[in-house]
């Protein structure tokens, strides 16, 4: 697997019609003129490639949201097929490379909108994660669910206590993956029994990448 990341400019058509076939035949349908808006939108886009063929892309930011570090996944999109956990494990692997390299010594939040029970297979590794079974979030936690929904578009579309995200129909971002052979983490299935995904509802999920993690490489195996 070759993993490329560049500015989401720096994009082009061809490009974009190739991650469009991706998911061309099923949901979440991302389609050429709503990932030409996430490349205005996200800073930096990240290509998964077996050979030639496109496994697997992601529009991200690393940024301080309030002074904090933050890595935050816009949209990630990954193969349904045999590999899908390897194309996810590569993604991953530049980003938060690319973290320790923008954040030294720093602990960095990993946020996402997950549409799936299985995209909680991208915060394997990670401390506190929010929400997780057997935790009650606290009034910190919710804070941050409002922090993150804003950044993805609406403070108001989150329900703060379920950190589930409504919006109008219509293509949606979030992070599309499912594990081909991987452990789902316990309890990760009870967050979205109440998720529609195909109705634009995604659960915001969050958790921190310690800099021992990282530093040590941890994170990035």
């Amino acid at each position: 697997m070759t993993v490329t990341t560049k500015d989401s400019t720096a994009l082009s058509d061809a490009e974009l019609v190739e991650m469009a076939d991706l998911c061309v035949d099923r949901e979440p349908n991302f389609d050429i003129g709503f990932l030409s808006k996430q490349r205005e939108e996200w800073v930096l886009v990240t290509h998964a490639r077996e050979g030639a063929k496109l496994r697997g892309y992601s529009f991200f930011t690393l940024e301080r949201i309030g002074g904090t570090p933050s890595l935050l996944i816009g949209i990630m999109l990954v193969d349904r097929n045999a590999k899908s956990d390897q194309t996810l494990k590569s993604i991953l692997h530049d980003q938060f490379r690319r973290a320790l390299l923008a954040f030294p010594d720093e602990d960095v939040l990993l946020g996402s909108r997950l549409i799936t029970p299985d995209g909680y297979r991208a915060f394997l590794g990670l401390e506190d994660i929010v929400p997780r079974l057997g935790y009650r979030p606290t009034g910190e936690d919710r804070a941050w669910g409002r922090r993150l929904a804003k950044r993805f578009g609406s403070e108001k579309a989150i329900d703060d206590k379920t950190f589930i995200m409504s919006v109008p129909a219509g293509s949606v971002g979030g992070l599309d993956y499912v594990s081909s052979k991987g452990t789902i983490p316990e309890g990760a299935a009870t967050f979205f029994e109440d998720v529609v995904a195909d109705k634009g509802q995604r659960l915001v999920v969050f958790g921190w990448a310690m800099a021992e993690a990282l530093a040590s490489g941890k994170l990035l195996k």
